[in-house]
């Protein structure tokens, strides 16, 4: 299996805003980018507004989705704050 990490390109526009209720990225476990996108997508929140035809973790304009590997230097992968 692979690991990919998702996160949005502009989330201060689109689908990201307002910015609550919103998830703003994934690292998810998956053997390619198709499955790793249906995964977001499967758990994301107002921002997948369907009925409007918005599936920004199905969509390469709106998201990004890249392979995680091992190599690299210490530290945390993907931390997503967000206060009110």
């Amino acid at each position: 299996m692979k690991l990919w990490i998702l996160r949005p390109i502009n989330e201060d526009q689109g689908p990201w805003v307002p910015w609550y209720d919103k998830a703003f990225g994934f690292v998810v476990r998956a053997e390619t980018e198709d499955q790793a996108r249906r995964f977001a997508h499967e758990m994301g929140a107002d921002e997948n507004r369907e009925e409007k035809g918005v599936n920004p973790w199905m969509d390469d304009s709106l998201s990004t989705c890249e392979e995680l590997d091992a190599d690299g230097s210490e530290g945390v992968v993907m931390s997503d704050f967000r206060a009110g």
